[in-house]
């Protein structure tokens, strides 16, 4: 591949821009995000169309018209990266992040296209690991891409001194490593059964209980790094369908000022939009599509937008969620800044019907029928 080069744009230093865009300037930018993820001569898909509209609005209140883009016109890449001339590298990299978003919605992924990526982070001055992934996609190598989701993304500065949120018994040296057969910390997850009604705790024991998940550190059950994500199921509202992931993981990515947490989007776009990835976090599968039904593109920009304005930089999976498990849910979520959902997008909670799986229900009756205990869904059912 021959490598596209640009002039380096520098850094402003006290002439940088700092005002939200404008409408006019969301028109240009997110020309240019679809100049950047598409081949010369090739118009964007309908899914990257909408996605990137979509998130455009949800980040800056103003949606851009994609239909039918003209292949880089009005705005070329060069002009892209112009427009960014006086924005700083936060903003940049966000932009960035929106290319490798717009090119991970496409399978496969385009050699042309992520030239262009290198090319525009080149000039930027911004170094996102997910390039290499997206890069190692691009060749076919889906094995190394997947791996390299950690070692480019979240956990890739991992060792077990950040495992301490996660309440092991043992050492966890691997993120995304089952924990079976830790009764000290099973049974902490089963105290969270007894605390007072309305506590974030109490719920996520009903979340689990509902949908017949094993409580980690017993046999069946997810990482606790992965366990993690649906404390945040419950705190933001999100049900537990393919579709809530998206959500959820749009969420995390976008509360998280660390640009590695983006490498949480792009795996789920690789999951459940294009099947990019045979495997992800230890446990997901792929599974297609999902950013096609009606309504996901703008559940996923609702889903960055809420936790993008989340108090300062929240790094969800980094909490220690039982110092809080006790705490009102309501009170929390004033505590994070966190903003209501969109109610028109029909999103549904993790206690509300279309918040649970068929499967999901019935892996709560076995459960419960194995412990001698009545079923309960507490409104998921």
């Amino acid at each position: 591949m021959t490598r596209r080069t640009m002039p380096v744009v520098p850094f402003p230093t006290s002439d940088a821009d700092l005002e939200p865009p404008d409408a006019g300037a969301v028109e240009l930018l997110a020309r240019g995000v679809v100049a950047v993820v598409v081949e010369p001569g090739v118009a964007a898909t309908p899914v990257q169309q909408t996605v990137l509209e979509a998130t455009f609005e949800s980040m800056t209140g103003h949606r851009p018209d994609l239909a039918e883009t003209d292949i880089g016109e009005p705005t070329s890449i060069d002009d892209f990266v112009e427009a960014l001339r006086y924005r700083n590298e936060a903003f940049r990299a966000r932009l960035v992040q929106q290319c490798l978003l717009g090119a991970l919605l496409v399978d496969p992924v385009s050699p042309i296209v992520v030239e262009q990526i290198n090319a525009v982070s080149t000039a930027l001055g911004v170094d996102d690991g997910m390039i290499t992934t997206v890069t190692q996609l691009a060749d076919g190598q889906f094995e190394l891409a997947a791996s390299d989701f950690d070692r480019n993304g979240y956990t890739a500065d991992w060792d077990t001194t950040r495992a301490g949120v996660l309440h092991s018994s043992r050492p966890i040296d691997v993120p995304w490593r089952d924990a079976p057969d830790d009764a000290e910390l099973a049974e902490r997850w089963r105290s969270l059964e007894i605390l007072p009604e309305g506590s974030l705790g109490l719920a996520v024991s009903r979340f689990y209980r509902a949908r017949g998940f094993a409580y980690p550190g017993t046999a069946g059950s997810v990482s606790p790094l992965l366990a993690q994500h649906d404390w945040v199921h419950v705190l933001a509202d999100y049900g537990a369908t393919l579709e809530n992931e998206l959500e959820v993981f749009a969420f995390i990515a976008r509360a998280n000022d660390d640009p590695k947490g983006f490498s949480f989007l792009a795996m789920v776009v690789s999951l459940f939009e294009t099947g990019a990835l045979a495997s992800g976090a230890g446990l997901f599968e792929p599974d297609v599509g999902h950013l096609r039904s009606q309504g996901m593109p703008e559940r996923l920009g609702d889903a960055m937008r809420r936790g993008a304005t989340c108090e300062g930089s929240v790094d969800f999976l980094g909490l220690d969620w039982f110092d809080i498990a006790d705490q009102p849910i309501e009170e929390l979520r004033t505590h994070f800044g966190l903003l209501d959902k969109r109610v028109d997008l029909g999103s549904p909670g993790p206690f509300e019907p279309a918040g649970i799986t068929p499967f999901q229900l019935q892996s709560g009756r076995a459960a419960a029928a194995a412990s001698g205990l009545t079923y309960e869904t507490w409104g998921a059912g």
